[in-house]
């Protein structure tokens, strides 16, 4: 029987990490958070479309070092329900802060992938969160260049006003192999059949698919572009070079913005370059911590 929504029983019976999953009730939703380790709270963002099962490697590894929290965002994953004032970045980083503020910790580090990198860096710049540092993964900071600045959301907005979309997406990922395919060409990175597996098992499910949609066709790049030179914590932005996604321009870009930014270029590494190289990344990641201004 095929799922609307991903459910925890069937999709999730083998999730990645899964020993670390909870449930938590946050504002209104009801968050899927992995939570594993001690130390230091480092706060884990994924991309659009992606879900913790994109941390498979790398949380364990940083779980060495920190206390990792790493939730499905909303419209995600197996996470539930949907945030005041719907999928822009301003309700997802109010959201994510509920939750945090729910488990009652704080992030002294918060690390993004993609858009997930823009929620993180909204939280601090709306003092949602007030972390040591920031460090984005492949991360989608500023408007897409050229023609597709004005594409991209246009084409996600009549996408959202298709009650249909969702389910022809999901129908499509159904296809044996059409999502390892799909990431491979838009990401430029080669991930595990088992990753593209977990990917496949989400983009299967209509609610999931929605959630992707809703979130791109509310999402202002334009106005975090402005309020970057307000970012006040260190920020390290780590891209890969072989990113089909996303340009390495955006990164160095976003860098020049906001004062004392570093940029690490990986090279032969795509989009997923956490799914990719996770040794390497949580490498980047704790030595960036323990010493972030320098």
């Amino acid at each position: 029987m095929l799922s609307d929504r991903p459910d925890w029983a069937r999709e999730g019976h083998d999730w990645p990490n899964r020993e670390t999953s909870r449930f938590v009730d946050a504002g209104r939703l009801r968050w899927h958070v992995q939570v594993a380790g001690a130390g230091p709270m480092l706060l884990l963002l994924h991309g659009t479309g992606a879900g913790t099962h994109s941390w498979r490697a790398l949380l364990p590894l940083l779980a060495r070092s920190f206390t990792v929290v790493a939730p499905d965002l909303p419209g995600h994953g197996f996470t539930s329900g949907r945030p005041a004032g719907g999928m822009n970045m301003a309700s997802m980083a109010r959201s994510v802060a509920e939750l945090i503020d729910t488990l009652g910790v704080a992030p002294s580090l918060i690390v993004g992938h993609s858009a997930g990198a823009a929620i993180g860096a909204r939280m601090v710049l709306d003092a949602l969160a007030k972390p040591e540092a920031i460090i984005g993964l492949n991360p989608a900071l500023m408007p897409f260049p050229g023609i597709a600045a004005r594409l991209f959301p246009t084409l996600a907005r009549m996408l959202f006003v298709n009650p249909f979309a969702p389910h022809i997406f999901a129908g499509i990922a159904r296809q044996q192999g059409e999502v390892g395919r799909f990431l491979k060409r838009s990401t430029g990175s080669r991930i595990e059949p088992e990753g593209a597996a977990l990917y496949q098992r989400l983009f299967a499910t209509p609610s999931h698919c929605a959630g992707a949609i809703s979130m791109m066709a509310d999402w202002d790049l334009d106005a975090l572009e402005r309020d970057l030179p307000r970012l006040a914590v260190p920020l390290l932005l780590v891209h890969g070079a072989a990113d089909t996604m996303i340009p390495l321009s955006s990164a160095q870009g976003a860098a020049a913005l906001v004062p004392g930014a570093k940029v690490v270029t990986l090279d032969a590494l795509g989009h997923l370059a956490h799914e990719e190289a996770p040794d390497r990344l949580a490498a980047i990641i704790t030595e960036f911590a323990r010493a972030p201004v320098a």
